[in-house]
């Protein structure tokens, strides 16, 4: 009772996987994935096995459609698995057990290969198939819209329950310590998909980097703006001189830690759009 999409961007070295289901906490069981290695996604009676395994046989070079064999081979339940796997380079592949239930299958692009069983039809593969190749961005906006198309196409048939989203890319997650990018997860809610793309948003807010172009110098009418905004917040209680002064950038400082924005921080006088759109939205005058 899941359906997912496994895909690469081989621009940026990033895998990643998309997936919901009618199951507690779906990103527990299905998404695996390495940085400069490989994706997979294992379920239909998932054998949790087939991540590690896989990832396993991809990093010792064997291609896709070699390590669903090899992984299918000696599982008296292969007929009852659904895989969907991706490397770095190479075709994906997607493999469907014909015990599985109905409608079951995959759809497989250049870079990407999409999944599901028990689906309301086969509709649900394809939309996610279409959406992945005609959306622009990172490799996470397209995954999550993938996966909002094949839902409105018709997704699982006994309804919504977890979603997840697994991005990795080397030294890509928090401080460059390990490579998961991206790993979100809603393991139980009535609209999961919507849930996702909504902590997706908090995670780029707090820990993507920031874009040369957003980053604005702080003149006068900036400074009597956060000044304003910061006197709002209760960080700052001097007066709206429009001087981005001393006391200023500390009531700054302090704002930005606590609310975990300390990774668009600039220790001189400059702001990160994000930061002074956020503090736009939050601190109403």
């Amino acid at each position: 009772m899941t359906f997912s999409i496994v895909a690469r961007d081989p621009q940026k070295s990033e895998l990643g996987i998309a997936v919901q289901s009618k199951f507690l906490a779906v990103g527990a069981v299905v998404p695996w994935a390495k940085a400069g290695v490989g994706a997979i996604a294992t379920q239909s009676w998932a054998n949790t096995s087939y991540g590690p395994l896989g990832l396993e046989l991809l990093e010792n070079g064997l291609p896709t459609n070699e390590v669903l064999a090899e992984l299918t081979r000696n599982d008296e339940r292969r007929a009852m698995r659904q895989v969907g796997i991706i490397g770095i380079t190479g075709a994906p592949a997607t493999y469907t057990g014909e015990e599985c239930f109905p409608w079951a299958g995959g759809h497989i692009g250049e870079h990407y290969t999409c999944q599901g069983n028990i689906l309301v039809g086969e509709d649900t593969v394809l939309a996610m198939g279409r959406t992945f190749e005609e959306t622009a961005g990172p490799l996470c906006d397209r995954l999550v819209a993938a996966l909002a198309a094949g839902q409105e196409a018709g997704g699982d048939s006994r309804g919504q329950q977890s979603a997840a989203l697994l991005v990795v890319r080397e030294k890509g997650g928090y401080e460059g310590f390990n490579d998961r990018f991206i790993d979100l997860r809603v393991d139980d809610h009535t609209q999961p998909i919507d849930e996702l793309q909504r902590i997706l948003q908090l995670h780029k807010l707090y820990l993507f980097p920031t874009e040369p172009d957003d980053i604005l110098f702080i003149d006068h009418e900036l400074a009597v703006e956060l000044q304003e905004r910061l006197t709002i917040s209760g960080d700052y209680q001097g007066k709206i001189t429009g001087s981005y002064d001393e006391s200023t950038r500390d009531a700054f400082r302090k704002f930005s830690g606590r609310e975990n924005l300390e990774e668009r921080w600039f220790e001189d006088a400059r702001i990160d759009r994000v930061v002074l759109e956020f503090m736009r939205q939050n601190l109403q005058k």
